[in-house]
């Protein structure tokens, strides 16, 4: 079975016991935990070690997680070590990340520009993007500096991309002129 196919289903299984079970918004605070504990590349290597036996897996977990997170999140993270599924973790927890806010009806806008953006301007995009109605009614906007853009910024949301950069258009300037349609070729 694909990775994909494996964090899609362990993922939607979690979901669906915390939205049963009323407590949606305690797990994904948990999952956020797990998924930034996961960024550890001792702990991600402990995980994926087959050398390691999965009582001494469970027993760090446990350590690291249990004062920390809901008891469901924990019979959770003892089911993935149970059944082999640990090393799937951080795709697991992705996943459940991107279900929830499907759920939620939340898009996550990616806003790459050449200099910092102001809250004015962050404001009215995130306006602009609602009165689409391409969007979710709620946006969330992850901000990131590239100076290579020169001007100008480039959105990014589901599988949509807005290139307004300065360094797009350069580009698109010079296709334009490497297509002289005045200049007979032969």
């Amino acid at each position: 079975m694909s990775v994909t196919r494996i964090a899609t289903r362990y993922a939607k299984s979690l979901l669906g016991l915390a939205t049963e079970q009323n407590i949606l918004e305690a797990v994904y605070s948990d999952v956020q935990q797990l998924q930034a504990a996961v960024e550890n590349r001792e702990l991600l290597l402990m995980l994926k070690s087959p050398i390691v036996h999965a009582d001494k897996k469970n027993a760090v977990m446990e350590g690291l997680f249990k004062q920390r997170v809901d008891a469901l999140t924990m019979a959770y993270i003892r089911l993935l070590i149970l059944k082999g599924r640990e090393i799937f973790l951080p795709e697991i927890t992705s996943e459940f990340i991107a279900q929830y806010k499907v759920m939620k009806h939340i898009t996550v806008v990616k806003v790459t520009s050449a200099a910092p953006l102001s809250p004015e301007v962050l404001n009215t995009l995130e306006q602009k993007l609602k009165e689409s109605s391409t969007t979710f009614e709620n946006i969330e906007i992850e901000t990131s500096i590239d100076p290579k853009l020169i001007g100008g910024f480039v959105i990014q949301f589901d599988d949509k991309r807005f290139d307004a950069s300065l360094s797009n258009k350069l580009k698109e300037l010079k296709s334009e002129f490497n297509k002289n349609f005045y200049i007979k070729q032969f």
